[in-house]
């Protein structure tokens, strides 16, 4: 070998090892790429449905008194003028945890079930907070009697779970929240509840950098609906 092609070969080893450098140090500046979070199907309701665990179960869910002024209806009484959708992503400690199906929704729900996943529905003996989730998808159904400021806190103040700045659920460490891209300050539970919202939670080490999450809720819970029981075909 001359000396041109010994200079050319030590000269990649360089650039690959420099670009290999420069790799690892981003990835420490932006964030880590989460883990579990390749395997998914699509739900009842059109969103992707990761294959993960959930966070922590639906049943601890509060059992129909009113919540931070919110009330639960009944499926007679069930009313609603405003009807919006946010995604919620929790990674854990890096790995990808999602929420559960029926949060919201008091015993014994509705349950559908679907080839493409499980539905849970207001039925004839239970009630349903104008905050829930109907499948394992991370939508938060805004569904309210009329216009509302609505938070992440409520949210889990009926789902009977914790929610602060170290504590996520069961899930304890350092908290980071992003919305549609920015990283949050403040209290997390003050996250507002936004039409078409993308909210990322990171609980604890390493932290996830942002992922944005596109999705369009199909069926009859779609916006502007009265109600969210879907139609076997």
């Amino acid at each position: 070998m001359d000396n041109r092609a010994r200079h050319s070969g030590s000269l990649h080893s360089y650039v690959s090892r420099a670009v290999l450098t420069m790799l690892v140090l981003a990835g420490g500046i932006i964030g880590s790429t989460p883990s579990g979070a390749s395997a998914s199907s699509t739900g009842p309701e059109g969103v992707r449905v990761p294959h993960v665990a959930n966070l922590a179960p639906a049943s601890s869910t509060k059992s129909g008194a009113p919540v931070d002024g919110i009330a639960c209806a009944t499926l007679a009484k069930e009313k609603v003028k405003y009807h919006i959708h946010t995604h919620v992503s929790l990674y854990v400690d890096g790995r990808l945890e999602r929420l559960p199906a029926g949060i919201g929704i008091t015993r014994p729900a509705l349950v559908e079930k679907y080839a493409s996943g499980t539905f849970y529905d207001v039925g004839l003996y239970d009630c349903l907070y104008w905050l829930h989730t109907h499948a394992a998808d991370g939508i938060i159904h805004v569904e309210s009697p009329a216009r509302g400021n609505f938070t992440l806190g409520q949210f889990f103040d009926i789902w009977g779970q914790p929610l602060s700045s170290f504590q996520v659920g069961p899930a304890r460490g350092a908290v980071v929240v992003f919305e549609n891209g920015k990283k949050l300050s403040g209290n997390p539970r003050s996250t507002p509840l936004l039409k078409q919202g993308n909210i990322q939670i990171d609980i604890g080490k390493p932290m996830v950098a942002y992922h944005p999450f596109s999705f369009h809720v199909t069926g009859s819970c779609g916006e502007g609906t009265n109600g969210c029981s879907t139609k076997k075909s």
